[in-house]
């Protein structure tokens, strides 16, 4: 389980820059840009609601006077319970997490202002979230061994975010094709 996916404030910051990108790539195609923000907004409520089996535990573990009616070992398991769920609901998210990627890649390579590799390398990094969330809650038993890989692959989402940060993108009128646009310099 990446314990980056425990940052539930930067996923809900996020939302604006997924927002920030439907404004830059609605012009290249709209549909794939709306498939984009719906498929990462629907990781967002996962996420948060996620955060519950963490205070379910807590509060397993807190010596409440109401737990009195519970063993030891009772609330323990009990609470390993719960922070099993946790780590079973982040691959859920995840598999969302890959998914939005499809379209941004998509996006990106049809935009003609950001280079097409960053797209390709989107589909490599949604690929390796599937491929690592699906083996996680399907086959549990080879959930390390493929997510060392998986890792690897889901890396390839990092160049897009320093392109953005670094370069970033020219203006691009909305009303001229995507095939019309010039990349940035």
């Amino acid at each position: 389980m990446p314990a980056w996916s425990d940052v539930k404030c930067l996923k809900i910051s996020f939302i604006f820059v997924v927002l920030a990108l439907y404004r830059l790539l609605k012009g290249v195609n709209e549909k794939h840009a709306l498939a984009m923000v719906t498929l990462f907004l629907v990781s967002v409520p996962i996420s948060c609601l996620n955060v519950l089996n963490n205070i379910a535990a807590l509060v397993l573990v807190s010596g409440a006077d109401f737990l009195s009616a519970f063993e030891k070992g009772q609330l323990d398991a009990l609470a390993y319970l719960f922070l099993s769920l946790h780590g079973q609901v982040i691959f859920v998210a995840a598999i969302f997490w890959g998914l939005w990627l499809f379209p941004f890649g998509m996006l990106v390579i049809r935009s003609g202002f950001i280079p097409r590799v960053l797209g390709v390398l989107l589909f490599i990094a949604g690929s390796g979230y599937l491929v690592s969330s699906f083996t996680s809650l399907l086959l549990p038993q080879y959930a390390r061994l493929v997510s060392q890989f998986a890792m690897v692959l889901e890396a390839g989402e990092l160049p897009i975010m320093l392109w953005l940060l670094i370069w970033g993108t020219k203006a691009q009128p909305s009303d001229a094709p995507a095939s019309a646009r010039s990349p940035a310099t």
